[in-house]
């Protein structure tokens, strides 16, 4: 079972789809979150969740008074019932929540944003070469102060996060899963590496 763990909408269940996604266990989203809230990273902050699935990174985010939540998912069974969720969570918690059913890469081509803070949790078998681009797609998205937090098996190469103007400032393991924090890269450090 998987559901909204605290905030707003604390213990709402979620429904999963039934196949092709892999959602982020209760365990991982409760850490993860735990230091979100220490860092004032959800708060007021405007939500983007790529290849969103279920819709729990954004919607727990919500939960916690995110102001809004945009959740991104190609897959049509996925986006249906990421639609089912946003609608009950958002109900509970006041703010918006928007499902896009759009590939990453082309709804990041329409410039949306900008974006607080960003999830990524691709599948598995999704290429460093498509998650590269997705980063650079990604960039002119965020605001100055945005958090990105990559979801990846840790299995997989640290993520191209230089090529985007990003910057790592937190990684951390829980099973099979690595968690990474990046920022953008600061003005004065993008003008001195230029």
């Amino acid at each position: 079972m998987t559901r909204i763990i605290a905030g707003a909408a604390g213990g709402i269940r979620l429904d999963v789809p039934g196949s092709g996604t892999r959602p982020t266990s209760e365990r991982v989203r409760e850490a993860m979150f735990g230091a979100l809230d220490a860092a004032d990273a959800v708060d007021g902050a405007r939500v983007l969740d790529l290849y969103a699935g279920s819709g729990a990174l954004a919607l727990e985010a919500l939960s916690r008074g995110a102001a809004s939540a945009e959740l991104v998912e190609k897959g049509a069974e996925a986006a249906s019932v990421a639609t089912r969720n946003a609608d009950r969570v958002s109900r509970a918690a006041g703010g918006p929540a928007r499902v896009h059913r759009s590939a990453v890469a082309a709804y990041l081509a329409r410039r949306p944003g900008p974006f607080d803070l960003v999830f990524i949790d691709p599948p598995y078998d999704l290429s460093d070469a498509d998650l590269a681009r997705d980063l650079a797609l990604l960039r002119p998205a965020l605001s100055p102060d945005s958090l990105v937090v990559l979801e990846r098996s840790r299995r997989t190469a640290e993520p191209a996060w230089a090529d985007a103007d990003l910057v790592q400032v937190r990684a951390r393991t829980y099973g099979d899963t690595t968690v990474w924090w990046a920022e953008p890269r600061p003005a004065s450090d993008a003008s001195a590496a230029g």
